[in-house]
């Protein structure tokens, strides 16, 4: 008896001893997936339903068959409607998984006001999905609203008006715009107000803090292909996939998309359906709207082209550029975000450096991931594209929303 309790004493304290101090042990082998894919709405409004479309669409991608062990979760936030949650946001991860020949939602867990605007809070929600998926290699899709790498609380210039995104706009932001007067909806990273909305900064922090990586960041928001955002998140991703105009409500076409998405990415899979896609676009109002635009940044090359931009900058110093002779990317006035290759053009006189240029900004954004239809859409109207490098910039802007473009990542590399 004696020796029998001394056996199992020394094997408590042997598991007690292997176990690891933050309490998340290793799963065997055969638990962990080869791809986990996360669909992050962090945060709903008037988006709601063409989210729950999203989520249908992908439902039927895993249905017509996925690569083997490859796992999708999704993480949507809605207010809540129960009596202890009325009014409240709430969140919710669950699983795309399949039952009996159909795909079902098998819910993982339930957040009342999860912090999502903050580096914990993402950060939480991350360690999460690794518990829950683990796998080699992680993806993630955000749908929201967007507005490429402009601050969650802008700052204002010394005019004393209150720091709103449509204080100086001749119009409402697209997020406001209704369908009664016939505009369809477009799709910040967040919501509609400055506190459900979160800075890209934020985002970075927290992945980072939850030591994960992902092989790429799809964001299916408005705006997000831009150089700022991608310099932001260079070491946190491989690539980031997204759209540098508007993106219309319905977002991507999950339901063509997806079977490049799930396993081994195919990134120019993704870019040709996108724009065959919304080459053909009609929207739930029966009305033709063929505006769309994605580009693919590979994250690696983005130091590379940092240091190709500094020496223009530094060659080019003084110079000044009119705006308005840029490719212009939004429908704002002042303007926000103009083509980055049409405004280094605009700016750099230097053959040599331009050159240089070129070769690294097709290492960096490669032609065949560019895609754009004829025209892109704005709430003040469509915008011929004459010339596109899938990527904007907000180097040139005097809007009283970019004073603080000299604190991103971006222009402190390049200036």
């Amino acid at each position: 008896m004696k020796r029998y309790l001394y056996t199992l004493l020394c094997t408590l304290l042997l598991a007690v001893g292997c176990s690891k101090s933050d309490g998340d042990p290793t799963p065997p082998e055969s638990q962990v997936a080869e791809q986990t894919l996360l669909m992050y709405f962090p945060w709903s409004g008037n988006l709601t339903s063409f989210f729950l479309t999203n989520i249908e669409d992908m439902k039927s991608v895993i249905a017509k068959g996925t690569p083997e062990n490859c796992r999708v979760l999704v993480f949507l936030m809605q207010f809540g409607t129960g009596n202890e949650e009325a009014g409240k946001l709430i969140g919710d991860l669950f699983e795309l998984v399949e039952e009996q020949g159909k795909v079902v939602q098998k819910y993982h867990k339930h957040y009342l006001e999860p912090a999502i605007t903050t580096t914990e809070g993402i950060r939480t929600i991350l360690r999460d999905v690794q518990t829950i998926a683990p796998a080699k290699r992680y993806a993630m899709t955000i749908g929201s609203h967007g507005m490429a790498w402009l601050p969650a609380q802008p700052e204002t210039s010394t005019l004393n008006v209150e720091p709103s995104y449509a204080s100086e706009a001749s119009h409402a932001e697209y997020w406001e715009q209704t369908t009664p007067d016939g505009l369809p909806i477009t799709r910040w990273f967040g919501g509609t107000s400055e506190q459900h909305r979160t800075d890209i900064s934020t985002l970075a922090e927290a992945i980072a803090a939850a030591n994960i990586h992902f092989e790429y960041i799809l964001f299916d928001d408005c705006y997000m292909s831009s150089i700022e955002v991608a310099y932001e998140l260079r070491h946190v991703t491989d690539h980031l996939i997204a759209s540098p105009n508007e993106i219309m409500a319905y977002g991507f076409p999950y339901a063509q998309c997806g079977r490049y998405m799930i396993g081994e990415p195919d990134y120019e899979g993704i870019c040709r359906t996108f724009y065959n896609f919304y080459l053909g676009y009609v929207d739930n109002y029966g009305v033709s709207r063929p505006y769309g635009t994605i580009a693919v940044t590979r994250c690696a090359e983005l130091e590379g082209l940092a240091r190709v931009m500094q020496q223009i900058n530094a060659a080019s110093k003084g110079v000044q550029v009119d705006i308005n002779t840029i490719q212009r990317m939004d429908g704002y006035h002042p303007q926000r975000f103009v083509d980055y290759g049409d405004y280094v053009r605009t700016l750099c006189s230097d053959e040599q450096l331009l050159t240089a240029f070129e070769v690294q900004l097709e290492r960096t954004v490669p032609s065949a991931c560019r895609r754009h239809t004829p025209r892109f859409y704005t709430q003040n109207g469509t915008i011929l594209i004459e010339t596109f490098t899938g990527l904007t910039t907000s180097d040139p802007s005097t809007s009283e929303l970019c004073l603080s473009k000299d604190q991103t990542s971006w222009w402190k590399a390049t200036h």
